[in-house]
């Protein structure tokens, strides 16, 4: 089968590896000329999708960029009960000689352009714009760059909207929450003076007074007192509830930073993160991503756990701790041939084979990535992994999409495929190996044979937006990565977006004719999960070829919306809306990037569509415990909690109930409830005590339901 699926992709390889010049912009890894390869086949049915609002251009805009936020989905979706629809925010120019502004647009439930403006009145160079909305009133705030004072410093502006009977703009009083300079006291006694806090993302969560919410808007620091960025962040937070916005109440501001990053940025060893914010529902914030390291040159690794988890309890107020993981991912060195048993990729310091342990899948050029949370209180990051080896390289052609997943209830990571995915009965291969997908495993499944010459057949991939590498002085992938994942919805559904050129690649790179009708094209990809990223659909993928609704469309800076819009079931798949906002870029390539790729600023349009999916269903995976055939018991809220939690039950009829907690030895902690109760729903809080009202420790403790003949036991987390 692969011999035909070679011959009709009529696929070459290239056989050599090379230095390649390295890109200090994104990672201490140098890229390696990489095989050509051919594109993975389809193994499963892509999920059935229509537009539910067909690409739509909001504004031509002359800057063509990364258009929304670095690190942030600057789309979000509004709650039905507020008359639902989405905000989003992005920056532009309206003439290619124009002040680059910061614009919001509000658009309806049904996808429909209600507003579209600048934020302020004021010619000012503005930009990096993020949003959030409050999942109560409905009121969208947003946090964009900009120099407001007479230093060369820009400083963090925050501005809210009242949002008052379905009309948007109603601004209130702009506030300068972060205003640069910054001084910072790092924890060796350090004092710099110099710090600029940019590039802001907004999120929003529960907070600590009864009745409202708490925003957050972290932003990273651009100076540093050694080798390189090391954008270690600054988060302002404040408290408000819809009253505050609708009422015009300038916002209080108190501040936190991570005082490891703060040392990092004066350290003489050079660490540089690609970290996102995130909240969960119980007050605890996590700045999650990856980071490098070097030594003081610049350029001498050091090789260390590199993907970090920093958490802070107590909505912000508590004291920053990290967890860092490896993020090498087992890999293998395939033989050259049939009858060749030296392994194929050669080591170019040394000219030798890599040993199997020398080769790891590493994550890479993944500097654009964002943090979500599932209905788990787990934390998602979407990244970039690519074939690496021990001595600082990795080859780009062999780069695939994958999530990394923090559990706080177990403190561990897991790292779930995206694409490609290995086979479910590859029980040899920890992940996708792009030489053997098919049985047997643990072997090439073929071979590329040219005379004398032989190399391992093997899948290769491209997840960027563009095709060439060497855009901007050899930084493309620097520059262009761009992959997000949204949060959990209710129902659990999730979305993850990223782009791809590999088709593109083909045609301009190895000058490929199959791919020709694709040598214009940058593709939107978007794998769907119905159970809270435990399990991802096939892409997703739209392009100007294949997709009639992309005609003359070149989709770049794509970003999914916050939140799936459930809408019903179909069968047993459930079906949901996926906002997404990108830009259509008129000639391919950002001009405004120093080189620039093209010299005609033409820019292109700023879009808004729609797509309603119906979901995969995963039988054995879309529930994460077997709950009973007619459950009462409702899941705690919040969940992880601190200091307390609401459980809420369903009497069928008058009964005897019980509620009772017990740790993971099965001990008994606290009895709730433990009467008669009539008919209906009813709640009772637990504040994390024991019996006899002693504070019990953070961790999973489980909460048990009994009435009559019927018991049902659920999870919780208490997390200080």
């Amino acid at each position: 089968m692969k011999k035909l699926l070679i011959v009709l992709l009529t696929i070459g390889l290239l056989l050599s590896v090379a230095y390649a010049k390295e890109m200090q912009v994104s990672t201490n890894r140098k890229p390696l000329e990489s095989p050509q390869g051919f594109r993975m086949p389809q193994t499963r049915n892509t999920p059935e999708y229509t537009f539910s609002k067909q690409p739509v251009a909001i504004m031509t805009s002359y800057y063509d960029y990364m258009i929304g936020s670095y690190n942030g989905l600057p789309l979000r979706v509004i709650p039905s009960s507020e008359g639902g629809g989405y905000f989003m925010t992005y920056h532009g120019r309206r003439q290619a000689t124009g002040v680059r502004r910061v614009f919001y647009s509000y658009l309806d439930a049904n996808g429909n352009v209600v507003s579209n403006n600048e934020i302020t009145n004021v010619q000012n160079n503005e930009g990096y714009p993020s949003v959030s909305v409050d999942p109560v009133s409905g009121k969208p705030m947003y946090a964009w760059h900009a120099n407001t004072d007479t230093d060369a410093e820009l400083e963090v502006q925050f501005v809210t909207d009242a949002f008052l009977g379905g009309f948007s703009g109603l601004w209130n009083d702009i506030q300068v929450i972060i205003d640069n300079p910054t001084e910072v006291t790092h924890p060796d006694g350090t004092v710099t003076t110099h710090s600029e806090f940019i590039w802001p993302t907004v999120q929003i969560g529960p907070s600590p007074i009864a009745g409202k919410r708490r925003v957050y808007v972290i932003a990273r620091n651009a100076e540093t007192a050694t080798y390189g960025p090391s954008e270690n962040p600054l988060i302002a937070f404040a408290d408000f509830d819809g009253d505050d916005i609708e009422g015009g109440i300038p916002f209080v501001w108190s501040y936190t930073s991570i005082p490891e990053m703060d040392q990092w940025n004066v350290d003489a060893e050079w660490r540089r993160p690609f970290h996102a914010l995130t909240t969960d529902n119980a007050g605890n914030l996590y700045y999650a991503g990856y980071h490098f390291a070097t030594e003081a040159d610049g350029d001498t690794s050091i090789d260390e756990e590199d993907l970090d988890i920093f958490m802070c309890p107590n909505y912000g107020e508590g004291t920053w701790t990290r967890l860092s993981f490896w993020d090498k991912l087992p890999a293998w060195n395939p033989p050259t041939g049939p009858n060749n048993p030296v392994g194929y990729f050669e080591d170019s310091d040394t000219g030798q084979p890599y040993l199997d342990s020398q080769l790891t899948f590493n994550i890479a050029n993944s500097s654009h990535l964002n943090a979500s949370v599932d209905q788990y209180g787990r934390v998602h990051v979407l990244a970039v992994y690519a074939l690496s080896t021990y001595n600082g390289y990795y080859y780009p052609n062999i780069q695939f999409v994958k999530e990394f997943v923090f559990d706080p209830a177990t403190q561990e990571i897991t790292v779930n495929e995206i694409y490609p995915q290995k086979p479910e009965d590859d029980n040899y291969n920890e992940y996708f190996m792009p030489w053997d997908f098919e049985a047997p495993y643990g072997e090439v499944d073929d071979f590329y044979v040219s005379g004398d010459q032989t190399a391992p057949m093997m899948v290769t991939d491209f997840p960027f937006p563009h095709w060439d590498q060497s855009a901007h002085s050899d930084a493309m992938l620097f520059h262009y990565n761009n992959v997000k994942i949204s949060d959990a919805n209710e129902e659990g559904m999730m979305v993850a977006v990223w782009q791809n050129s590999y088709r593109a690649r083909s045609y301009n790179e190895y000058n490929d004719e199959d791919f020709a009708a694709f040598a214009n094209t940058p593709e939107i990809w978007m794998s769907v999960s119905s159970n809270n990223g435990n399990e991802w659909s096939e892409p997703i993928v739209l392009n100007n070829v294949e997709t009639p609704e992309f005609a003359d469309i070149k989709p770049m800076w794509v970003y999914p919306a916050d939140q799936v819009l459930f809408t019903g079931m179909q069968g047993q798949n459930k079906v949901g809306k996926v906002g997404i906002m990108f830009y259509n870029d008129f000639t391919w390539g950002s001009n405004a990037i120093d080189p620039p790729y093209h010299v005609n600023p033409d820019g292109g349009d700023v879009m808004f569509m729609e797509l309603q999916v119906v979901f995969p269903y995963h039988p054995n995976a879309d529930e994460t415990a077997v709950t009973p055939s007619i459950s009462l018991l409702n899941q705690n809220f919040p969940n992880p909690f601190n200091p307390s939690t609401t459980i809420s039950y369903t009497m069928n009829k008058a009964a005897h109930a019980n509620v009772s907690i017990y740790n993971v030895k099965g001990q008994l902690i606290n009895t709730l409830v433990n009467e008669n109760k009539g008919f209906g729903t009813h709640s009772v809080v637990w504040n994390g005590t024991d019996t006899k009202g002693n504070t019990v420790p953070s961790g999973i403790y489980f909460y048990r339901f009994t009435t009559d003949n019927h018991t049902e036991t659920k999870k919780m987390m208490l997390m200080k």
